[in-house]
């Protein structure tokens, strides 16, 4: 009988393990003995010729903010490891991936309470980037990028309530994607925003993506068909999207908007006002923020030192905000969502960078001036399609010797299946 899902799992393990690499830092459980059992189980269902389902034999990670049965949740952080509270059952997308026949391999680790784009986490090391290990490797789903990008998984779960998945993946050179946030189930996760939380992959395919999206949201697995690119609808989302690029970030992205255009895309450049109205709702306290404080104050309350001083204060600092002003963001909000999918019935997709800046050094994110100004920067173009309920994906573009660029693709919530296939039309395209 061939063993080749657990030959592929052995490499796996081999470059977590390997002393040289981020395996120490990425991956904070390794799941060698229950990993090894699942692929030699998958590798008996092929040699009969069964498959449980299309994620069979896939090698997976999940962030550390997913409960799995007998484990304490830690969310990156040392307070709740210290807890020690363990979760009594498996989080539903994790009991999904493993009926379908996925090999869990290892928990990813992940910023402190998934609170920051950067990366950092002070509490079990930061992931080095894969492209330079002087840089970020972008957040919160730090781990999980890193451990796709240095072959340690073939699929990262992480999550995504400001970014978390598509910034890493951007910074990382790899495939990140938003699914719409109600078609994947959140229990079991750790929360940062009730409202805005959600839950998707990290892959170097948008095909494996795709496979693991749907296998989460309990749907059947469809093959992602490349769209036509002629004649697809792009609309390039001006102002602060586009606005400050860095010399990398602004050469790639005008390569690949003459890419698109010259396959026959129509691009057209959209001035969208709510975009303000957003920046102004964030201005004002914003959801995540007082979300994240109602969530977490207990762990913050007293003379705790586990928790990590920025964190502690950029969530502290939403902790007063009045219930009338949240109640009103969360009125206006839905107003403008219902807005914005006006706004998008004549376009196929937005386009835009996924982030403005290539992954910072870690010398420039040690000072606050630095932490704060390259965090906003690395969050306030991914923002938009959580703010304004929409799925999105980044795709990595062709590096032309520099750092890793992602191109960001965002449409209507629930139109997933067809963001992924225009993805993917794009995704050949640049590979071609």
């Amino acid at each position: 009988m061939r063993n080749k899902y657990r030959d592929r799992l052995e490499k796996c393990l081999s470059c977590i393990a390997d002393p040289n690499g981020e395996g120490a830092r990425a991956c904070l459980t390794v799941y060698a003995d229950a990993a090894r059992a699942a692929a030699d189980a998958a590798d008996a269902r092929a040699h009969f010729e069964m498959r449980l389902g299309s994620l069979d034999g896939a090698i997976v990670t999940i962030k550390d903010s997913f409960d799995v049965a007998g484990e304490v949740t830690r969310a990156g952080s040392k307070t709740l490891a210290d807890l020690g509270l363990r979760a009594t059952a498996d989080a539903p997308v994790v009991r999904r991936l493993r009926e379908a026949g996925a090999i869990v391999v290892a928990k990813t680790n992940m910023t402190e309470f998934a609170y920051n784009g950067i990366g950092i986490n002070p509490h079990f090391g930061t992931p080095r980037n894969p492209t330079d290990r002087a840089r970020v490797p972008g957040g919160s789903s730090s781990g999980g990028a890193v451990a796709v990008a240095d072959d340690f998984c073939e699929i990262a779960i992480g999550t995504d309530t400001g970014g978390s998945t598509r910034i890493p993946a951007a910074l990382c050179g790899i495939v990140g994607f938003k699914p719409s946030r109600q078609r994947i189930p959140t229990e079991g996760l750790f929360p940062l925003s009730y409202t805005l939380d959600s839950i998707g992959p990290m892959a170097r395919s948008v095909e494996d993506c795709a496979r693991a999206d749907a296998i989460m949201a309990g749907e059947k697995q469809i093959s992602v068909n490349p769209a036509p690119i002629v004649g697809l609808r792009l609309g390039i989302l001006e102002g602060f999207p586009v606005q400050d690029l860095d010399a990398t970030v602004g050469s790639r992205f005008s390569w690949a908007i003459d890419c698109l255009s010259k396959a026959g895309a129509r691009i057209t450049h959209e001035d969208i006002a709510l975009i303000d109205v957003m920046s102004d709702v964030n201005r004002r306290g914003g959801i995540t923020p007082p979300e994240a404080f109602s969530i977490l104050r207990k762990h913050l309350a007293g003379t705790v030192v586990n928790v990590d001083e920025d964190a502690r204060r950029r969530i502290e600092r939403r902790g007063q905000m009045l219930a009338a002003d949240y109640i009103q963001i969360l009125r206006e909000r839905l107003e403008l969502v219902k807005a914005m999918d006006q706004q998008l019935v004549d376009l196929d997709a937005l386009v835009m960078p996924t982030v403005p800046i290539v992954a910072p050094r870690l010398e420039e994110v040690e000072a606050r001036d630095g932490f704060s100004s390259r965090n906003a920067a690395l969050m306030r173009t991914t923002i938009i399609a959580n703010f304004f309920d929409m799925c999105a994906i980044s795709l990595p573009l062709p590096r032309d010797g520099g750092l890793p660029v992602g191109l960001m693709l965002a449409g209507p919530n629930g139109e997933d299946r067809k963001l992924l296939r225009i993805a993917a039309a794009i995704e050949k395209l640049f590979n071609a």
